[in-house]
């Protein structure tokens, strides 16, 4: 399947045919340690831009000894048989459900077609490893538009480490997403590590407000460098308070907790408050209300002050095995970073194993 937002010059989703899969992280993005680590051509435009974490820029006076500047990867228009290629190596593996090609400004240079493919690896392979291996289609040589994001749902349920994007005949693409479900190493699970992170396998699962930007970034790796980097909602002019909740990369127990305004001066949350959910063993829905009316969440730092451009750390209250954590900020505010450090008991390590080894082409 595939669907087309509608094209005006920037690549943007239109809300009424957003896919599903769109609320996946993007298992590619360099925020999260992608490369693209091969492209059969990229003359006018280099291929690293394809998965920049902003948004396409595009300047119309800005032209180069080679043309026209795109922020994208844009190949010379070709004179024989073939087709154009770009390799990702995924900054987390994982199970793709869904690919954005996103044309956003190449209007009369984009691609008409594309295709995707997807590889499974061990180890770091050299690009020429890359090239002699056996890849497996995710997305079948299918229509593109130009100026659009093009998104192809994927139905595998195998873990990827690289994907290949490859474009009919040659052209320019501004941006390559790829959603999914980090599926880590279990080697890597072991002792105390960050159960919230993106890269371990968390994932954001609600948020009460996004208006900035997305709770997603406090899970990513490394510090932000800026208040860009975080998660900033609306200014809350009513009752009470913005909150997100968060899907634990595994089933585990979390020991203390990083809270980080770092950047955010004028515009922190006056207060933090962090609660966790177990629906490993329950059959009911996450509870995403205001204030967690369902009973379904219990406090590990109750309600406390933060100060801004801060970088706080806490010893958790109660030590329970938990699958989602909350964080409410009051009344409302930004975050640079949220850290949950723990640990999974062997059984939810074993757990973690079976599902590695069940994706595994």
């Amino acid at each position: 399947m595939n669907t087309h937002a509608a094209p005006g010059g920037t690549g943007t989703e239109n809300e009424d045919s957003v896919p599903d899969f769109l609320s996946y992280p993007d298992l590619a993005s360099r925020a999260l340690a992608g490369s693209v680590v091969a492209a059969n051509d990229e003359l006018f435009a280099q291929r690293e831009n394809l998965i920049s974490a902003h948004r396409p820029a595009f300047d119309p006076a800005d032209f180069g000894h080679k043309g026209k500047v795109y922020d994208g990867w844009e190949t010379r228009r070709r004179r024989d048989e073939g087709n154009d290629w770009a390799i990702v190596r995924l900054g987390v593996p994982g199970v793709v459900h869904g690919v954005v090609v996103d044309t956003a400004w190449f209007r009369g240079n984009y691609p008409p077609f594309v295709s995707v493919e997807a590889l499974a690896v061990d180890g770091y392979p050299s690009v020429a490893d890359l090239l002699e291996a056996d890849w497996h289609t995710l997305v079948p040589r299918s229509d593109a538009l130009g100026d659009t994001a093009n998104h192809y749902a994927v139905d595998s349920d195998r873990r990827w480490t690289h994907v290949r994007l490859s474009i009919y005949p040659d052209g320019g693409v501004a941006r390559f997403r790829v959603h999914g479900e980090a599926v880590p190493d279990p080697d890597f699970l072991t002792g105390t590590i960050d159960l919230a992170a993106a890269e371990n396998g968390g994932s954001l699962a609600y948020a009460s407000d996004a208006f900035y930007s997305s709770p997603a970034a406090i899970i990513l790796p490394g510090r932000a460098r800026n208040m860009g980097e975080g998660w900033e909602n609306a200014r809350r002019r009513g009752p009470g308070n913005d909150y997100a909740i968060f899907s634990l990369a595994q089933r585990g127990t979390i020991a203390h907790v990083e809270v980080d305004t770092s950047y955010y001066v004028g515009n922190a949350p006056g207060w933090v408050r962090l609660s966790v959910a177990d629906l490993a063993q329950s059959t009911a829905d996450l509870d995403t209300t205001p204030d967690g009316e369902g009973g379904q969440w219990t406090d590990i730092l109750a309600k406390v002050a933060v100060q801004a451009d801060t970088r706080h750390r806490f010893l958790v209250d109660a030590s329970v095995p938990a699958t989602h954590l909350r964080l409410d900020v009051y009344p409302d505010g930004g975050l640079s970073r949220l850290r949950a450090w723990g640990e999974l008991s062997e059984e939810d390590l074993t757990r973690a194993r079976a599902r590695y080894d069940a994706t595994r082409p």
